[in-house]
């Protein structure tokens, strides 16, 4: 089994303020989507976590253009999330085959993040959006970091697709001011302090 990548598409934010005064630095907020074909579209297949270790290169190639469209600076980022939308001759749990490799792929080229990558994953026709959780790559209890991306492709994914999708982000919320763990803070021992 083969991946049959049909297009990637990509989408940066940079924000400079949120009604508040102008950020001493930008935030930047980069996603990449990859539309492959479902080889299990249409049908009921028991046997698919194989399907993970295919994947992983598809991973790497996605952090590393992602790390690109961000600026190509890996220390500068220090946000991150995966997810995955599934077209509807495919099941939910087609989507979780992501988890493995897109996770993996950008905590290795972040410097081996020690936060789990949040996920999340959907069934829904061509242009269906999904927003997309972002934590801190080295602890997910810094609350400056949570945030999400709405992230769509307008033509995917097909009955038969599956949308891949990485968001890194580089600098926490304009304006973040609730307290809790800052960054500086992060001790790094088990990936959530």
């Amino acid at each position: 089994m083969q991946v049959v990548v049909r297009k990637f598409w990509s989408v940066l934010e940079e924000i400079h303020h949120e009604g508040g005064p102008p950020a001493a630095t930008s935030r930047r907020v980069g996603a990449l989507a990859a539309v492959i074909a479902n080889p299990f579209a249409g049908r009921y297949v028991d046997d698919i976590a194989p399907f993970m270790e295919t994947l992983k290169p598809l991973g790497l190639e996605m952090a590393t253009r992602l790390i690109a469209l961000l600026g190509d600076d890996r220390s500068a980022i220090d946000g991150f999330g995966k997810g995955a939308i599934i077209g509807t001759a495919g099941e939910l749990e087609h989507g979780a085959l992501w988890h493995v490799p897109g996770g993996y792929a950008m905590r290795e080229l972040l410097g081996g993040a020690k936060a789990i990558v949040p996920s999340t994953k959907k069934v829904a026709e061509a242009g269906g959006r999904i927003d997309i959780p972002i934590t801190h790559i080295n602890a997910a209890y810094v609350r400056s970091h949570f945030d999400a991306l709405e992230v769509h492709v307008p033509d995917a994914p097909a009955p038969n697709e599956m949308v891949l999708i990485l968001v890194m982000a580089a600098g926490p919320r304009v304006h973040a001011r609730v307290g809790g763990l800052q960054a500086a803070e992060i001790t790094g021992e088990d990936g959530l302090r």
